[in-house]
């Protein structure tokens, strides 16, 4: 199982590589809450790297903060198009190298006939794109403490 040390870990490892590339990320998240952004932000000297983020719970905000489409949204809101969107729309608002993006069903429960632990993962760079589809198991906090874990290791991939 996951624990806070390895999300701790690659935090640390994340924005290493970004300091030493002299990239910037930003972030976008729905079903972590904020979780990618307060792991990066733990890290000393992430303000050298961090650009912000925007939680995305709702579908407005995704639409009018994130510039996800109703293209985009007509294959769901948990679909690797809105992933995908919801990157692309964080770099553009905060002008970083990069940006992560998470959508997807934390639980307890479905979401538009969705399963819990369906989830998407995107970053996005001007010159490359990778998505990565995960589909977890475990409760609430272990879909979403294990959602970050693999978008900060997609980042650290990217980097």
């Amino acid at each position: 199982m996951t624990t806070s040390g390895n999300v701790d870990q690659l935090a640390h490892d994340l924005v290493r590589k970004l300091i030493q590339s002299g990239r910037t990320l930003s972030t976008a998240e729905s079903l972590t809450g904020g979780l990618i952004s307060a792991a990066i932000t733990s890290v000393p000297g992430a303000s050298k790297i961090f650009c912000g983020g925007v939680i995305a719970y709702s579908v407005a905000v995704k639409v009018d903060l994130l510039g996800v489409s109703q293209d985009d949204l007509s294959h769901g809101v948990v679909s690797e198009q809105v992933a995908i969107a919801m990157a692309q729309g964080a770099m553009k608002a905060s002008g970083s190298d990069l940006a992560l993006s998470c959508t997807g069903v934390a639980g307890p429960g479905p979401q538009d006939g969705m399963a819990p632990g369906t989830v998407w993962v995107a970053c996005a760079s001007n010159s490359q794109l990778k998505t990565d589809f995960l589909q977890l198991s475990g409760d609430r906090e272990v879909v979403r403490t294990q959602t970050v874990v693999e978008a900060l290791s997609l980042a650290i991939n990217m980097v």
